[in-house]
């Protein structure tokens, strides 16, 4: 069902509330003294869109969108959720920052909603000139965001690389779907799959094809060979934006990736697996960026001593354990990624506010800066970044266990057992730097030249917060599958 342009309109309240917000919060900066009151409208303005959003998946019907440029379906939905609760906590994370408070407020938040619009937009893309256009929009802000402390070199750095190389990636992903338009003759998604199921194309074209349009969601995802951003970009950003672009960008790439391939270059078998379409060989490619992509992660982390370098190369590795549902060919699969991703979500932003919590105290991002953490004050950034820390590993009774196990069920279930064992090899040697991180908060213990750390009520509820939630979802996750599960479902018309 493709639904009108007017009509249409009631179906982006969410789209709308973001773009209201983005106004006002630019119009407000010129008239209130005090900006902290900027981010408490940006945080009432990204609750109501989530609140918007909500509404939408009860009240409203599938369909196309504004000429068939984007869809409201289920899947859309689950994203456009997962990107504004990865907004809630950045903008509170913002809020309780040192580093926010030195910047330019307004033109900050107005920015941190202005991507978050642009990832609502790609969630719900099924034109691959929308699905561009989002995804340069998201891409253009972040890079602004990344490079927001002036006064930090590394910051600028962050923000140069991550334009030169999201610059290539974006001009090789366009030259790719100009590949797929000329093969098909349409820039929809439904239509792509119609014409290459029709006949046989060119596979040396199709090939090439979806090999340059992968580049740019590989970059996006951060998967080898296109992470070598993400290191830089994470260390030299400000850190609710290294949590937001974790969490949010990658969760953003993701969306596009699956909408891409699955009912754009596949067939859904009546027993829940697809089918790739005949001469669109491409899952065998997928699973070599998997492995490749969990094994380069987990080794460069071993060695790192800053932890927002830690975590960045974490992020890849984690990229390659979502990947590893994707390249399975099934709804199980895919169910086990978007579930992966909430899990995710809680273990990496609440990593990242424990990070932002001592560097508040002690301007300190490496290691070193955690030892003896749970001696000086900090029993409780400590105990939740343990948890963390644990989660991220996959060790029960926590959520990243659940998500794991999930993964690897669906995997070994279609029978990759080879990626399988790469998956529980990387998980292994992850486990070497994860408590590595513990044990210098609660081993070694501090020789008297550290600062105290405390936790201010405002970062304590969202730290305890994501704690909780962490650990509650490895014992009680029933829910939290069960919307992953309807929320499976691309409106194909």
């Amino acid at each position: 069902m493709s639904i009108g342009n007017v009509e249409s309109v009631g179906y982006i309240i969410p789209e709308l509330l973001l773009t209201l917000g983005i106004v006002v919060i630019f119009l407000a900066d010129l008239v209130v003294p005090k900006k902290e009151r900027l981010g408490e409208l940006a945080l009432v303005m990204v609750a109501l869109s989530l609140l918007a959003v909500a509404v939408t998946a009860v009240a409203a019907s599938d369909g196309f969108l504004f000429a068939r440029m984007i869809v409201n379906d289920p899947f859309a939905l689950f994203f456009k959720t997962l990107f504004g609760l990865s907004s809630l906590a950045a903008v509170w994370m913002s809020l309780g920052s040192n580093e926010i408070k030195r910047v330019s407020q307004g033109e900050y938040y107005a920015l941190l909603l202005s991507s978050t619009l642009g990832m609502f937009f790609m969630a719900a893309a099924t034109n691959l000139l929308m699905a561009y256009l989002s995804l340069e929009f998201v891409s253009l802000t972040s890079y602004v965001l990344s490079g927001y402390l002036r006064h930090d070199r590394r910051s600028g750095e962050a923000a140069l690389k991550y334009l030169i190389y999201g610059g290539v990636a974006s001009g090789t992903m366009i030259y790719g779907m100009s590949w797929i338009y000329g093969l098909t003759g349409s820039m929809d998604l439904v239509q792509i799959n119609a014409v290459l199921s029709q006949g046989e194309p060119h596979k040396l074209a199709l090939f090439i094809a979806l090999v340059l349009t992968l580049v740019g969601f590989g970059y996006k995802i951060s998967a080898v060979p296109f992470h070598m951003w993400a290191p830089d970009v994470y260390t030299g950003a400000p850190i609710p934006i290294t949590a937001f672009l974790s969490v949010g960008s990658k969760a953003a790439g993701f969306a596009l990736l699956m909408r891409f391939f699955y009912p754009g270059l596949s067939k859904l078998s009546p027993d829940g697996t697809w089918q790739f379409l005949p001469g669109v060989d491409w899952p065998q490619l997928v699973l070599v960026l998997s492995m490749a992509t969990m094994t380069l992660g987990n080794l460069a982390a071993l060695t790192q001593r800053n932890l927002k370098r830690l975590l960045a190369y974490s992020s890849i590795a984690h990229a390659g354990y979502m990947l590893m549902g994707f390249v399975v060919l099934s709804n199980e699969g895919l169910r086990a990624m978007m579930f992966y991703m909430i899990v995710y979500y809680l273990m990496n932003i609440g990593a990242f506010l424990v990070v932002m919590i001592v560097a508040n105290d002690t301007g300190r991002e490496d290691i070193e800066g955690l030892r003896g953490l749970a001696w000086r004050g900090g029993w409780a950034p400590a105990v939740a970044m343990a948890i963390f820390m644990f989660s991220l590993t996959g060790l029960p009774p926590l959520s990243g266990f659940i998500g794991k196990f999930y993964l690897f069920a669906a995997v070994v279930r279609q029978q990759f057992y080879a990626l399988a064992v790469v998956g529980v090899i990387n998980s292994v040697i992850s486990l070497y730097y994860y408590v590595r991180v513990v044990r210098t908060m609660f081993l070694d213990f501090p020789d008297g030249s550290e600062s105290p750390v405390t936790v201010s009520a405002h970062n304590g509820l969202l730290l305890w917060s994501l704690a909780g939630l962490t650990v509650v979802l490895g014992v009680y996750w029933a829910p939290v599958i069960a919307l992953a599960d309807r929320s499976l479902h691309f409106f194909i018309g």
